[in-house]
């Protein structure tokens, strides 16, 4: 004899946040178009308040549909920040959770920094190479304050990232950072090795300003290596 499975149901807020995706789609709209009113979506779908509002926070988050009060939700400007800033409390979970994912992540954030200063070496202009001197100085002048330098260390690789020209890259650039540091500070930062950070930053810069694409991978890779491995040594003593 068997037994059937139960049918799963769906939430009325999911089905009514699949057709308002279909609605969106068949009816072409574009960034700044207003949706229906509650009430109008209330007498489409025969639905209550609540299922309406559920499905519109969720598209929200989705990064889809803007919502301002008094005022209709409309189609949201894409935006790549706005996307991977969306994915935040998904990493939080799978680095805090799982190990596995952490190396993942900084074996996929070494080789995205090489290839990005690859790239820097090539398209730098000489306001490119200010920029980054000028980070590097600000990062010197505060390397006994904390937040300040470990803020000056973001915003340096975030500033290679945006010779690309390319604005994925540079989204990716400041989340990539943004989750080690939030997630497992000591990958970002060391205390007591400022002077070493310091040196390994210019050391990139010199290669980018040279325009050798492969250097600058070479001491990327030796800069970032360089703290996974001091990483590993702290969390073997900890653990013995």
């Amino acid at each position: 004899m068997s037994i059937d499975k139960p049918i799963a149901r769906v939430k009325l807020s999911d089905q009514v946040q699949s057709r308002l995706l279909s609605f969106i789609h068949a009816e072409k709209l574009r960034p700044g178009d207003p949706l229906p009113s509650e009430r109008e979506l209330m007498e489409t779908y025969s639905v209550g308040r609540p299922a309406i509002r559920e499905a519109m926070q969720n598209l929200k988050r989705m990064g889809l549909i803007e919502i301002k009060h008094g005022e209709r939700p409309r189609i949201a400007e894409p935006s790549f920040d706005r996307m991977v800033d969306q994915m935040s409390e998904t990493m939080r979970h799978l680095l805090i959770h799982s190990s596995t994912s952490l190396s993942h992540l900084k074996e996929a954030r070494a080789t995205f920094e090489m290839e990005v200063g690859r790239i820097a070496a090539r398209k730098r202009t000489p306001a490119d190479i200010e920029d980054l001197e000028a980070i590097l100085a600000r990062q010197d002048s505060v390397r006994l304050n904390a937040p300040a330098f470990l803020k000056a260390d973001g915003d340096f690789h975030h500033r290679i990232a945006l010779i690309s020209g390319n604005p994925i890259f540079s989204s990716l650039s400041q989340s990539l950072f943004g989750w080690l540091a939030q997630f497992h500070f000591d990958l970002v930062r060391k205390p007591g090795l400022e002077r070493i950070t310091l040196d390994e930053h210019w050391q990139i810069v010199e290669a980018i300003k040279k325009g050798d694409p492969e250097e600058t991978a070479r001491v990327t890779e030796a800069h970032l290596n360089r703290a996974n491995r001091l990483y590993h040594q702290d969390n073997y003593s900890q653990a013995n």
